[in-house]
């Protein structure tokens, strides 16, 4: 990766602007993935008789009539740059561009930037009249060697007009500016994207806000019976929520980046306001950082409903726990009881077998004291068998008694 690493760096360089020249940069979301962006660039490429790029590349450069033509991929877009001459008006039609009725788009169009650099001959009222003054912003940048002139409003072609008047500046100070100024309003109308998923969220966040309101209530006034039905809800609700923010999760993430971008480029501009003027800097952050703090709310609110849902299933499992800890006693306590009743039953039937094995025994002392009386010798057999009723007893008892012990052990 050292490669790699190393060549990072170099990997986006800015195309040089030698002088005035017009800059048109179209950014297109690659909702079909690098295969169509590919496709786009071969048929521009064989149309001028370059070889397309491989599918790989995460940049191209061929030359398009008296100007340069660029393609780069992004996270997820790409842009097609292209610098040529100036037309001979501000705004004034365009020829041999690369974005005529034959061009394709990859897809969605999130941004369109027509840039001209202008020598300093050309600034005056006559410019400042072009744009509309409700959304006018007029600045000098680098070291007051330049001045920007834009309203952030599309044209009939539904580009973003802006305007640098070049007052001495060297070909990479343009260059880097131009740079700056397109990646401006390429990363604003980025960033704006993630409002709109906050604005979809938003019901559906409130709805989630007053169902967990309405269960905490009735987990505050109710009985614990319905804990069980009110865990079901909650954890419906969690799984909405959930569901959401994965959702939005990148989006969210995309846009304090790409707001982060914006920033730093303006920052970069180093703008000196011009009285009666907006810089671009306060025009943009008045108005983009409303729409971002918006998004960083929205995702404030699904993180904080998501612990207090966290902490409400919590207790609602504690009192399922406690309930089921409390069926629990109750069921140990009647095989506790059922154990007792089982115990006094084999105590029963151990005296009841005392008596039976005994009664058997003296039966064949019986027969045996019998057999002998008959046998001739002086032996009375009824007095044989009744003195053998308690030996016999008390030995049967012994037994089963030492063998009850022998199984408690």
């Amino acid at each position: 990766m050292r490669a790699k690493a190393l060549g990072e760096i170099h990997a986006r360089p800015h195309v040089l602007i030698e002088g005035p020249r017009l800059i048109i940069q179209l950014a297109f979301m690659t909702e079909g993935g690098s295969t169509v962006d590919h496709a786009v660039l071969s048929e521009l490429s064989r149309s001028r008789g370059v070889a397309p790029p491989s599918r790989e590349a995460n940049h191209h450069q061929l030359r398009w009539g008296s100007g340069t033509f660029r393609w780069e991929r992004h996270s997820e877009f790409s842009t097609y740059f292209w610098e040529g001459p100036l037309p001979a008006e501000i705004g004034g039609p365009i020829a041999d561009h690369p974005f005529g009725a034959n061009f394709n788009p990859p897809g969605t169009l999130i941004s369109a930037v027509r840039l001209e650099v202008r020598g300093a001959k050309e600034e005056g009222p006559e410019l400042l009249k072009q744009f509309d003054p409700a959304s006018l912003c007029f600045s000098e940048v680098s070291d007051s060697h330049a001045k920007i002139v834009t309203d952030f409003q599309q044209n009939g072609d539904g580009l973003t007009p802006i305007v640098v008047i070049d007052t001495g500046m060297s070909v990479s100070s343009r260059s880097a500016l131009v740079q700056r100024i397109i990646d401006i309003e390429t990363y604003r109308t980025l960033a704006v994207l993630g409002l709109f998923v906050a604005q979809t969220l938003s019901p559906t966040l409130r709805k989630i806000e007053d169902g967990l309101a309405g269960i905490t209530q009735q987990m505050k006034s109710r009985s614990k019976e319905r804990s069980s039905s009110l865990l079901d809800e909650i954890s419906e609700l969690a799984a909405e929520l959930e569901a959401g923010a994965a959702a939005s999760l990148y989006r969210f993430g995309a846009t304090t980046a790409y707001y982060e971008i914006v920033l730093d480029r303006i920052r970069s501009l180093n703008e000196i306001s011009v009285l009666g003027y907006e810089t671009l800097g306060s025009f943009l952050e008045r108005r983009l950082g409303p729409a971002v703090r918006t998004c960083q709310s929205v995702e404030g609110r699904q993180a904080n409903l998501s612990r207090k849902l966290s902490r409400a299933t919590i207790l609602l499992r504690s009192w399922i726990d406690l309930e089921i800890e409390q069926q629990n006693s109750a069921v140990l306590s009647s095989m506790n009881h059922r154990s007792n009743l089982q115990l006094r039953l084999q105590h029963t039937v151990e005296g009841l077998s005392v008596a039976a094995v005994s009664y058997y025994v003296v039966g064949l002392i019986g027969y045996f004291a019998k057999g002998i009386e008959e046998g001739g010798f002086h032996l009375k057999a009824a007095s044989f068998t009744a003195v053998s009723v308690p030996v016999s007893l008390c030995v049967v008892w012994l037994v089963i008694r030492k063998i009850r012990r022998r199984h408690a052990e």
